[in-house]
């Protein structure tokens, strides 16, 4: 059974993640980033191959041998290959420098699609990446987007420590071959550049509830 999906898509350091786990908490849903499943992908062809190997046929077979597997956990995502965790070396600069490589194979694509779609088969969710309206739920009722002027995400991007340049990211990620970034067409457009967090996630709780969405507002 398919439980209610909350969209949000945007740029690098627009504030996606922050945003979605407070509103999922807000919700009482759970939250999945789905970067973290690239991005674990990503760790696993460094580890097993040394880098990004240019068959994703043969990286999606290291990987579903090694039994990838993903889903939710404690109102989370969570993510495993070989049984294990990668934590914070998901965000390590040598991950960085290659889950765009990684995220651009049609076939890892289509093996992390279907972890995916099957956590809203889990629970109720917030999902958090770049094309989750436009290719994971086109179908989704509850579709946001976003989004910060560059020198903002710049700055978030350098407080968080983050060493890859905006404009690099941005130019990636909008010409993917596979799923570009963009709003979706019915993607309630938020700019976060000069809000709180509290006023973004009071933005589209608003949004929700003029959606039909009840909104009880109760954390976790």
């Amino acid at each position: 059974m398919r439980h209610t999906v909350v969209a949000i898509d945007g740029p690098a350091a627009s504030g996606k993640s922050t945003v979605s786990r407070e509103l999922a908490r807000r919700l009482g849903f759970s939250y999945v980033n789905s970067g973290s499943l690239y991005r674990a992908a990503t760790w696993w062809a460094l580890r097993a191959f040394g880098s990004v190997p240019a068959s994703g046929a043969e990286l999606v077979k290291s990987l579903r041998d090694a039994e990838f597997s993903a889903g939710i956990e404690h109102h989370a995502s969570f993510v495993e290959v070989g049984g294990t965790e990668p934590g914070t070396e998901l965000f390590s600069e040598t991950v960085n420098g290659a889950v765009s490589a990684v995220s651009a194979l049609p076939e890892v694509r289509e093996l992390i699609l279907g972890h995916l779609r099957a956590c809203a088969d889990q629970d109720s969710i917030v999902m958090e990446g770049r094309d989750i309206g436009t290719v994971v739920f086109p179908e989704a009722r509850y579709k946001f987007y976003l989004d910060a002027s560059p020198q903002e995400r710049e700055r978030r991007r350098a407080a968080q420590g983050g060493g890859d340049s905006i404009e690099k990211r941005d130019r990636i990620d909008s010409t993917h071959p596979a799923a570009p970034l963009k709003p979706a067409p019915d993607a309630w457009v938020v700019d976060s550049t000069s809000l709180t967090l509290h006023g973004v996630v009071e933005e589209i709780l608003f949004r929700l509830e003029q959606k039909g969405l009840v909104v009880t507002k109760g954390a976790k």
